[in-house]
């Protein structure tokens, strides 16, 4: 591995939104004082995005997909193409400040660091989007969605423990990416895939930090207006949802989590959220994929010497918080 940074920014139709990121992303990188380079893969936009970067960025690498295939593959892609030993994935829709990387090197003086996500503030305001991500169980379920930050910023100057690298700026390294079998593509087109990348990593023996200190500029997206498309949005969400429960709960939680998915079915059926039921369909029907991430799992864990169990990540995570966090 080179020592450097390879930025993959996977892209759809964002050439409205490249003229304003691009600057901020060189700016950041010409001040870190390493190598780089920065990679677009692009996943068959319809827009001249592509056309537009090779125009007015022509150091910049284009990936581009021969058919549409979602974030995973996209991402993947560019990281595996990437030259440099760190790479920061970034969302087209992310602005970078000009000390991003700054704070960020600090975290892989320690071996067993997967990466590093940086704090997501809003495009037009300073206010927090994203802090570190706070693991937990509702029921046998694992909670995805919990946000903290400690009440003393001088506490957070080392850096916090966080359940997953959000896929909108994690700063990892390639070795261990690779090592761990990349963001499973099980989970295209979209969503879970960097929760279920960062649990693998945390349960195979590795560390993933938040960086108080970085701070990147996140434009939110906008409202789906379709309803037929936000019907389908959360039909994979709860598809992949169920997918990795499937692929990290074992043993007794395993089984919980099977049973409680019985309430949950008969509630979406009493408030006709009929999607749910084409969610399931899916998810049975992957069964045989599931086994063979399943497969890769075990392979990896006896390389690493590590098979840690969602509720132990979740306990050394807490374990380290302490109880005047702040919830976001």
């Amino acid at each position: 591995m080179v020592e450097g940074i390879s930025v993959v920014i996977p892209n759809y139709n964002g050439i409205h939104l490249f003229p304003y990121t691009l600057p901020t992303v060189k700016e950041a990188l010409e001040n870190c004082g390493r190598p780089y380079e920065i990679i677009v893969a692009d996943d068959c936009s319809t827009d001249a995005s592509v056309q537009w970067v090779q125009q007015h960025y022509p150091g910049i690498i284009i990936l581009q997909n021969e058919k549409n295939s979602g974030f995973s593959v996209t991402a993947n892609n560019g990281i595996t193409m990437a030259a440099y030993d760190k790479v920061l994935l970034l969302n087209s829709d992310v602005q970078l400040t000009p000390g991003y990387f700054a704070g960020q090197y600090k975290y892989f003086d320690k071996p067993d660091t997967f990466g590093v996500m940086g704090r997501s503030i809003g495009w037009d305001d300073d206010i927090t989007q994203d802090g570190a991500k706070l693991p937990g169980f509702h029921g046998a379920k694992i909670k995805t969605s919990g946000q903290y930050l400690l009440k003393d910023q001088a506490r957070m100057k080392d850096g916090l423990y966080t359940m997953y690298l959000s896929g909108a700026n994690a700063f990892i390294d390639k070795e261990k990416f690779m090592l761990i079998g990349k963001l499973d593509e099980i989970f295209s087109p979209f969503y879970v895939e960097d929760f279920e990348l960062s649990l693998r990593a945390w349960r195979l023996g590795f560390t993933c930090y938040f960086d108080y200190n970085s701070i990147c500029r996140h434009k939110i997206s906008v409202t789906i207006k379709s309803s037929n498309r936000k019907k389908y949005v959360d039909t994979i969400y709860d598809r992949n949802k169920m997918i990795m429960h499937a692929l990290h709960l074992e043993g007794l939680r395993k089984l919980l989590w099977y049973c409680q998915l019985v309430p949950e079915t008969l509630i979406r059926l009493f408030s006709m959220r009929w999607h749910y039921f084409t969610s399931l369909k899916m998810f049975f029907k992957l069964g045989n994929a599931i086994r063979q991430s399943k497969e890769v799992f075990n392979r990896v864990a006896h390389i690493t010497h590590c098979r840690r169990s969602v509720a132990e990540v979740t306990d050394i995570i807490r374990a380290t918080i302490p109880a005047d966090k702040i919830i976001l």
